[in-house]
């Protein structure tokens, strides 16, 4: 079984952790490419992606088809932090009105990797606006299906 830890990040931070049988490289890869969002999202919200670099970096931009309480829409997000080294792995980017997704991938001693995601809604111009709806709630279930779904899919590949 799957044990997806809760990461205290501060107020308006939901953050979620996880180990994966797998390399931070490999993981990294995943997310790293905005066209696999879709294969590791667990919110279903995220449809495919319009436009984008193949590999992320910072400042570069990519586009991407979701669906909301049915209604489908498009987002433009921007990387506003890459970190590629082997020590620590980390893509994190702002949708329009601030608020940010950021995932973090640290290689263990074991070859397996720690897995942190988070959705960051402080800096976000609509952030009391989203708390008021239950995006918060939202967020944490959509990681932590994200994590889960993540950590099984190499559990059963290994």
């Amino acid at each position: 079984m799957t044990s997806i830890t809760t990461v205290d990040r501060g107020p308006r931070v939901v953050a979620r952790r996880v180990i994966v049988n797998a390399p931070a490289d490999e993981l990294f890869g995943l997310v790293n490419d905005p066209a696999k969002h879709g294969l590791v999202d667990g919110s279903g919200t995220v449809r495919d992606n319009v436009t984008g670099p193949a590999a992320l970096s910072e400042g570069a931009t990519f586009t991407t088809k979701m669906r909301m309480y049915g209604v489908p829409y498009r987002i433009t997000s921007t990387v506003t932090e890459h970190i590629d080294t082997p020590e620590l792995k980390v893509v994190e980017w702002a949708h329009p009105a601030g608020h940010r997704w950021r995932w973090e991938f640290t290689p263990t001693a074991d070859g397996r990797t720690e897995v942190t995601e988070s959705f960051d809604n402080r800096p976000s111009k609509i952030g009391r606006i989203m708390e008021r709806v239950g995006m918060a709630r939202k967020n944490a279930e959509g990681i932590t299906r994200t994590l889960s779904g993540l950590a099984a899919k190499y559990d059963s590949a290994g």
